[in-house]
């Protein structure tokens, strides 16, 4: 328990307290120095998701870290397992990297502003026309060489395995045509979910070899890109099963 409130006590006032830097970061990256920016926060953000690893007591064994590309865009695509996913890829990815949040995180309080900040989009999944907006949003910002994270199975497994993963999820690294990076993780859902306490364990994850969009077939696009990513990433679970 005593870790437990460590922990979110950690977050609540990191956030609160950082929320001013964040802002001089923003008005940075209106001005013009946005690649600039995106790399302090880049390496702000990384540093304070591997010290919250810290405090949780984790053990995270990486591998596979080769396969990220040094530069121009790429997708995350990876498994679901909890909400320790966003914070072990913003401590391992090693590059600047946003994900698409739904719209409800939009109203909570400085919780809002480090999603933006950290490269968030926020989608409304019951606006098929503002959906699209956030879309061709994340499209824009991989074709100038940015990341995005991709989780297909749409929400959380909460420890039931792969799910399956959803039609259309991975339209927005087809359309930039971005190298994709299959990602597999396992044990985030034990760090909190699984006893609503924060428990020390032991966390893997591979970043698999990278998948060339541009280079697919068209029609490969769809079914056959999903299925070859759900058999990349199961199979590297299955390994550590």
């Amino acid at each position: 328990m005593i870790r437990t409130i460590v922990v979110f006590a950690y977050v609540i006032f990191s956030m609160i307290f950082l929320v001013p830097f964040g802002v001089i970061a923003m008005l940075f990256h209106f001005l013009g120095l946005k690649k600039p920016m995106a790399w302090f926060v880049c390496w702000f953000a990384t540093g304070w998701a591997r010290f919250l690893i810290f405090l949780s007591g984790c053990t995270v064994i990486v591998t596979g870290t080769e396969n990220i590309p040094k530069k121009g865009g790429v997708c995350f695509v990876g498994n679901h397992c909890g909400y320790f996913d966003i914070v072990l890829l913003l401590a391992y990815c090693g590059r600047p990297i946003g994900f698409v949040a739904k719209k409800e995180l939009l109203f909570i309080p400085v919780l809002n502003a480090w999603v933006y900040m950290i490269g968030g989009l926020f989608i409304d999944r019951n606006s098929a026309k503002k959906a699209l907006q956030t879309i061709h949003n994340g499209v824009a910002r991989i074709k100038k060489g940015g990341g995005m994270i991709i989780f297909p199975e749409g929400h959380r497994s909460m420890g039931r395995g792969l799910l399956p993963f959803h039609p259309g999820s991975l339209k927005l690294a087809t359309m930039a045509e971005a190298v994709i990076v299959p990602v597999a993780i396992k044990g985030s859902y034990d760090v909190f979910e699984k006893n609503y306490r924060v428990t020390g364990t032991t966390i893997k994850i591979t970043f698999c070899n990278p998948i060339d969009t541009a280079s697919l077939p068209a029609e490969d696009k769809k079914i056959i890109l999903s299925d070859r990513l759900y058999s990349v990433i199961k199979e590297q679970l299955d390994a550590w099963a």
